[in-house]
């Protein structure tokens, strides 16, 4: 006998069932477990615990324990029960509901599509009426579309056939027959299954459903589940499993729990008059009252009509469901139990329905956290096991729910936060690094891709890459040009197989050259002709162990690759993949369970394929398939462990509750999205019972108003995160604020809360602005800057309120002077502050370059000119700058060289007119040693060497020794500053030689800028390179007013004779950024120092800080004088 328990409440459910299994079924053994379906975990270890204190307790109730009862689905219990009866009354056919399950039944339509369509370009089946499908499978020239189509085609048409056969079982029989009763564009569908019935060579379980419930009916004992039969807490049943169900009720005891919020209703619901969705729902809306039920209920009314239908005589078993409290949340449950809208208004302080529209998902969870810690501070009988959160999109919630509920400095971060029900790629890093190496298998292996992979746990810790490693082999793929492509050879799947440039071959043989070689061949080819390598410059000694454990990685991941290509079985393929991920993945003890849970999946993925007879498939198949079929397998349950849960929305969808925080209600997000499915033959006309997602979730909103005895929170994102613009909540949320609306006016804007962008906004602490009497947010931080921004605006303080004191005297590297006055604001920061402003680090491209930036072209044009004066031809510089990987491929590589020749053959020309009438000598480096007294800072005794001089004899630019600097850069500030600043260093270190320097580059319109420099007397270079010394103490004091490019643009201005004003445009020409190109006033260091958005007025009305020497510069144009005059008095520029 069929028995029906409902109620509005599943804790008056679960009361009832205990009654149910605390007497012992009718001649049932007592050894025989009870057997309790149900349809999700949660929901099932929640019942397990309410029983252990009913079924062998003693009168406190708290002693007793759930033993002697199994848990399996409702579809495993009638799946189990359907194969029984086959294999006694038809053993052939036992094995039809394991070869009928989808993910079996997809390889056997993947083989019959095969023969509809061959991928081999074999004659395919030309039935008229496969046309559309090979149409579908093949482009109009006959050429294959992609694999990935023909597998989902594939899949998509097992579980089209599955679901036929559990919703409409005669509609199969009736295909198996010969009968194509559908619509004509879907004529083709029935011949499918024919064929796919034909290569399973079973008959599909719904063929065979009227046979195995007749003989249930005749013979109860074909089937061993037991005398007595519970399904508990489902809100729909495929027909299938319903007449199942009923077939078992014949003779046994089958008891149905169903939760149905609304005792009225059910007594007014009679037998349908028809199969029809759409005829239900027209009467329905004669019967249905309250708005909600009418909206969110079609699930559990159309289970009620067809248990009306199929088991009329069951017995209806009403358990009343306790009296809800006069909250706002009390009288609507009420108002759905009794389908009618309530009168009373509801206390005018209530929140037991509280609405909060966000900005955004990770606001959302920020108001969250405050909500669940206002409910817990109000209540102290409220505990964290109390609260559940369910949100339709847990994957997307889940990184922003554990960062959010683990900040220590809020008391959010003390509770304790279980994230329950996630896909097992999330918490398998196994099966994700499976998923992972199967789209890398097919991909291009960008630079992006690979240094991800590097980054995987499991990879990192089987290569012991640190994030300090991770950043290194991050710089290396950049410096050694690496784009995608392992190889030459692997790019000849996108018909690049003549380039192997930027590929990550050529950067490993980059890297690994570098590490052989060292530093001082980084502009050598080194090599046989046609295999030449330029190695990678400064990889350190200590980065060489790095540097073989990355080449170890890239080898096996090649190794992977290459075993995922071709055809082969799917057994061969699971195979190939298992090994590629143990070759790439560490495995301890403690994650072995990983490894075992992988191999299953493979393993099952291999069984099914090979009982389809399967012949040999492609990577895009096995891809597809086994990719869906992890995403599909979730984590082992982890509810109702003491902490505050977050699921997805069905585990816990029976599950009472104090509070039910329902996160991420986006329209869009919820209800599911569900495209309308053209080849769903039961979408063309829905019948009652089908299953529709919409409907499922909308069910599952009810389900929640129902499961909340306290609270019911609801949040979605009210407000768009970027523009601001107002959204609207889910539709069935909006239909909740709609029907509480109509029945108390006012309501709406009560219990809905808009929330401001930002945490620190003073709404959020400002008693009664956000729905409670009390502040709203608990985040001490964020309370701290709400009073910092409530408070008057202050002024920024300066930089540096006074000097500092004088810096220690010490040794100093010529270099650091330089460098100090190429950029002072940078000197004083690093060499007296050592502190270095961060740097924007390059990020690898994933795309050859076709064409070259404006910074691009410039370091292609800076390594030609070098190879150029190293003696190297046209031809030679081409070879290196392919074998750097930095050039686009092919012509358009030799495009950008042949853009930078002219430029690059004639700064070379001019350098070398200082070698004519050389004696012959190389250029040489020139040491020097000084010791200077600087006065009021001591002796300093400077250090350091100049490069490039050479002894120049009458009939070359110049006389004498030369420091030549060549650049493929213009002849800017900087350049003048090491020139001028070098030869003042030699010509005092040095007393009895006469120098100069120079400086060759780019100048202006296409032409080369040529500056020479000197000479200086000794003594009076002395005295110049003193007073730099003590400008540069002074500096090292307070930031001197000496950007570079400023500085000199003033100088010249100066020197010129130009009137105030126009060196005033000088100055700020050269500070002030343009719309899009930054200037001085942009650079990192001169923002630290002179504030961000500073005018040029920061530096011509500049003024000593307290404690300033008299000796230093008291003014903007004193310190540009006394650096630049004598500097502009020894220079001449010319351009040619």
């Amino acid at each position: 006998m069929l028995h029906v328990h409902r109620s509005a409440s599943a804790a008056a459910l679960v009361d009832g069932l205990a009654g149910v299994l605390g007497e012992p079924a009718r001649g049932a053994d007592p050894f025989t477990p009870d057997v309790l379906a149900v349809g999700a975990r949660g929901t099932e270890r929640w019942i397990a615990q309410r029983l252990s204190h009913h079924l062998g307790a003693g009168p406190g109730g708290d002693d007793g324990v759930c033993a002697r009862v199994e848990f399996p689905s409702p579809a495993q219990l009638l799946d189990t029960v359907v194969t029984d009866v086959l294999g006694r009354t038809r053993p052939q056919a036992a094995a039809a509901v394991q070869r009928w399950a989808p993910d079996a039944l997809t390889w056997d339509v993947l083989e019959v599509l095969e023969a509809i369509a061959p991928a081999d370009g074999a004659d395919p089946d030309r039935r008229p009426e496969f046309a559309v499908l090979r149409h579908h499978l093949r482009t109009p020239a006959g050429e294959d579309v992609p694999r990935v189509r023909r597998t989902a085609a594939a899949s998509r048409l097992a579980h089209l056939f599955t679901r036929y056969g559990a919703a409409r079982p005669d509609l199969l029989t009736a295909w198996a027959a010969g009968g194509s009763d559908v619509p004509e564009d879907l004529r083709w569908q029935p011949e499918v299954f024919r064929a796919v019935r034909d290569h399973v060579g079973l008959p599909a379980p719904a063929e065979l459903l009227d046979d195995v419930c007749a003989a249930l009916r005749a013979d109860p004992s074909l089937t061993g589940v037991g005398s007595r039969l519970t399904v508990f807490a489902v809100t729909r049943l495929a027909q299938a499993r319903l007449r199942v169900l009923a077939a078992l009720a014949a003779h046994r005891e089958v008891h149905l729990f169903l939760q149905h919020p609304s005792p009225a209703l059910w007594s007014r619901t009679a037998p349908p008059a028809g199969p029809r969705r759409a005829d239900h729902e027209r009467a329905a809306q004669e019967v249905v009252r309250h708005p909600l039920l009418l909206s969110l209920s079609r699930d559990v009314r159309e289970l009620q009509a067809r248990l009306l239908q199929a088991a009329p005589g069951f017995v209806d078993v009403a358990h009343p469901a306790p009296e809800p409290p006069p909250t706002l949340l009390g009288r609507l449950q009420r108002a759905l139990a009794d389908d009618e809208v309530p009168a009373p208004a509801p206390d005018p302080g209530d929140t037991s329905v509280q609405v909060h529209a966000c900005h955004g998902r990770a606001r959302q969870v920020e108001v969250l956290r405050e909500v669940v810690l206002g409910l817990l501070d109000d209540d102290p009988s409220l505990q964290p096991r109390d609260v559940l959160v369910v949100c339709p999109d847990v994957e997307a919630f889940a990184p922003l729910v554990q960062a959010v509920f683990s900040t220590d400095s809020h008391p959010g971060g003390t509770l304790r936060v279980s994230v329950a029900d996630r896909s097992a790629l999330q918490t398998n890093p196994l099966l994700g690094l499976a998923a992972r190496l199967l789209d890398l298998a097919r991909s291009r292996l960008t630079a992006t891709e690979v240094l991800d992979l590097a980054g995987a746990a499991a990879v990192r810790q089987r290569f012991a890459l640190t994030d300090e490693d991770l950043e290194q082999l991050r710089e290396w793929t950049v410096d050694a040009g690496v784009h995608w492509g392992l190889s030459a050879e692997h790019r000849r799947t996108w018909a690049l197989g003549a380039v192997g440039q930027g590929s990550w071959r050529a950067g490993l043989d980059r890297l690994l050259v570098g590490v052989a070689v060292g530093g001082g061949h980084a502009e050598d080819l080194v090599g046989p002709p046609g295999a030449e390598v330029v190695p990678l410059a400064d990889v350190e000694s200590s980065r060489v162990d790095l540097a073989g454990r990355f080449a170890e990685l890239l080898d096996r991941l090649e190794a992977a690759v290459t075993r995922l290509s071709g055809r082969r079985s799917v057994s061969a393929w699971c195979e190939a993949l298992l090994e590629g991920v143990l070759d790439l993945a560490d495995v301890t003890p403690d994650t072995a369970w990983q490894v075992t849970q992988l191999r299953r999946e493979l393993g099952d993925v291999a069984t099914d394929a090979a009982r389809a007879g399967t012949a040999a498939v492609g990577l895009a198949d096995v891809a597809a398939l086994v990719s869906e079929r992890f995403a599909g397998r979730p984590q082992r349950a982890s509810f109702r462990t003491g902490a505050l849960t977050v699921s997805t929305l069905t585990p816990m969808r029976s599950v009472p509750h104090r509070v039910v925080c329902l996160l991420g209600m986006d329209d869009g997000a919820f209800p599911r999205v569900t495209n309308p499915d053209a080849d769903d033959v039961l979408s063309r006309d829905p019948h009652l019972g089908d299953r529709d997602p919409r409907s499922e979730d909308r069910q599952v909103l009810l389900d929640a108003v129902e499961c909340a005895r306290d609270a019911l929170v609801v949040t979605y994102s009210g407000r768009d995160v970027r523009t601001g613009a107002e959204l609207p909540p889910a539709v069935p949320v909006g239909e909740l604020l709609d029907s509480l609306e109509a029945a108390h006016p006012g309501v709406r804007a009560r219990i809905e809360v808009r929330h401001p962008l930002q945490p620190t906004d003073p709404r959020n602490f400002t008693p009664g602005a956000l729905g409670r009497a009390g502040a709203f947010s608990y985040d001490r931080s964020a309370f701290a800057g709400a009073a910092t921004g409530a408070a008057e605006p202050a002024a920024p303080p300066p930089f540096l309120p006074a000097g500092l004191p004088p810096a220690p005297v010490a040794d100093l590297d010529l270099d650091q002077l330089v460098q100090f006055f190429q950029h002072p604001a940078r000197g004083f920061l690093r060499q007296r502050l050592d502190v270095a402003t961060t740097t924007r680090e390059e990020e690898p491209a994933d795309a050859l370059p076709v064409e070259l930036d404006a910074l691009a072209t410039w370091a292609v044009g800076d390594r030609a000119l070098s190879a150029r004066l190293r003696g190297a031809g046209p031809a030679d510089v081409v070879r290196l700058e392919t074998a750097r990987g930095t050039l686009p491929p092919g012509p358009l590589g030799l495009a950008v060289l042949r853009e930078v020749g002219p430029t690059v053959d004639r700064i070379a020309a001019v350098a070398a007119e200082f070698d004519r009438g050389a004696d012959g000598s190389p250029a040489r480096s020139v040491d020097l040693e000084l010791d200077l007294d600087v006065p009021g800072h001591g002796q300093v005794r400077l250090t350091g060497n100049v490069r490039g001089v050479r002894p120049v004899r009458p009939g070359g630019l110049a006389t004498g020794d030369v420091a030549v600097t060549t650049t493929y850069s213009r002849v800017k500030a900087k350049q003048t500053v090491r020139a001028w600043v070098e030869l003042l260093a030699l010509s005092a270190a040095h007393p009895g030689t006469e120098f100069r320097t120079a400086v060759v580059g780019r100048g202006s319109r296409g032409s080369v800028a040529l500056l020479q420099l000197g000479p200086v007397p000794a003594p009076v270079a002395r005295g110049l390179l003193t007073d730099l010394l003590a400008l540069r103490a002074h500096g090292l004091r307070a930031p001197l007013p000496l950007p570079v490019e400023t500085a000199m643009a003033y100088a010249v201005a100066a020197w010129n004779q130009r009137p105030a004003p126009a060196c005033r445009r000088a100055a700020e020409q050269s500070w002030v950024s343009g719309y899009s190109f930054p200037k001085e006033d942009a650079d990192e260091e001169n923002v630290t120092a002179w504030g961000a958005g500073a005018g040029v007025d920061v530096l011509l009305d500049w003024s000593p800080p307290p404690g300033w020497p008299a000796t230093a510069p008291q003014t903007f144009p004193d310190a540009v004088r006394r650096f630049w005059e004598p500097l502009l008095r020894a220079q001449r520029l010319e351009e040619r």
